[in-house]
This record gives C-alpha cells, structure tokens and sequence, in this order.
C-alpha cells in the first residue's frame, strides 16, 4: 500500500505539467514546447482486454502494481490492484474525458494525478502509428518505427523510446526520466 501511495506521489510530480484542454481534444506537454493532443480510443492499434503487471523507475525507486487494461474504439479503461488484489484504483478515457478515481488515495493526492499522461503513454505504445505519427508531428515530434519498436524524437535527441516483446512493453522516457515496464501477453501488439 505505501509502495502505490509513493508510486503516486511520484508519478504526479512527474506528470505534473499542464494538461489543456482545447478544440475539445486533450492536450499534454511530452516536451516543455510540445503539446501533443491525445487521440480518440479508436486509435488503438489492437483491441486489447488483458491483465498487465507493471513495474516503474522513477528516481531511483521501483515501484509494481497489478492492472486490468481494457481498450477499444470506445473507450479505455485501467484498473489498479496491490499484490493482494484489492482495487487501489480506476482510469478512464472517453468522449473526450479522462478521468482517475480512488477510495484508497486521500483526494490531497488524487488532485495533482494527472491521468491524461499515463494516457497518453499508452497511446504512444498501442496506438496505430501513422494517426500517432501525425499527431505528434503536429506537436513538433518524429515518430520513427523500426521491428516494432517505437522512438519518439524532438529534433534528433531520442526523448522517449518504445520496446516491445511478446511478453513485454518497455518505455523510457529520457527527459523526464521514468521507465515504465508492461509484462503480458502482447505477441498482437508488435
């Protein structure tokens, strides 16, 4: 429970950016100069309704929680769970929404969580590349694709780098500096 609750805290600070929302789309900074807009569910690359075990790096802590991702051109949904299975939490992306909710997190914390980032992550990682692809050169970014895997590019520094496997899904994120590690069954995902 203290690992999520620390997981939390450091997850906003890192996604504590403004997010702004205009033109009815979703916007948040991948860069300082960067607004990426956050494409609608049905972007998503591949249907996907699985369990995902994730670990994070971020500021020399480790930090796993157990999730539920359900994905589709209606919506996104994620469900939270510590080791034990009790729900820690839930996100959202719908109509345009995103939205986080948690009986366990004091709203002190739940207030600076930022749900259109891990969002927005997710996008870069399942959704169709050439939509992904012209939304962030809208935002000043190159997306280049190579067996599967993913770069994100401001100019010609790498800022975000996408890997995946059949078993997993690895972003590192090298300006802001958090590593975010999936572990499922993603062999329709490559």
């Amino acid at each position: 429970m203290k690992q999520f609750f620390f997981f939390s805290v450091c997850i906003a600070c890192v996604f504590s950016c403004a997010s702004v929302k205009r033109n009815d789309s979703i916007y948040v900074n991948l860069t300082d100069k960067s607004k990426f807009a956050l494409l609608p569910p049905e972007g998503i690359e591949y249907d996907m309704d699985m369990a995902q075990f994730v670990s994070a790096e971020f500021r020399g802590q480790n930090y796993f929680l157990n999730t539920w991702v359900k994905a589709n051109e209606n919506a996104m949904e994620m469900a939270f769970f510590n080791e034990l299975g009790a729900s820690i939490g839930e996100l959202s992306y719908r109509n345009g929404a995103a939205h986080f909710s948690s009986t366990v997190l004091p709203s002190s914390v739940i207030k600076f969580f930022k749900p259109e980032y891990i969002i927005a992550d997710f996008q870069l990682c399942f959704y169709d590349p050439v939509l992904l692809g012209k939304s962030l050169k809208d935002s000043g970014l190159i997306l280049e694709i190579k067996d599967g895997n993913r770069r994100i590019l401001n100019g010609n520094k790498v800022i975000i780098e996408i890997k995946k496997t059949e078993n997993t899904v690895e972003l590192v994120n090298h300006l802001r500096k958090y590593v975010y590690t999936l572990e499922g069954d993603f062999h329709e995902f490559r």
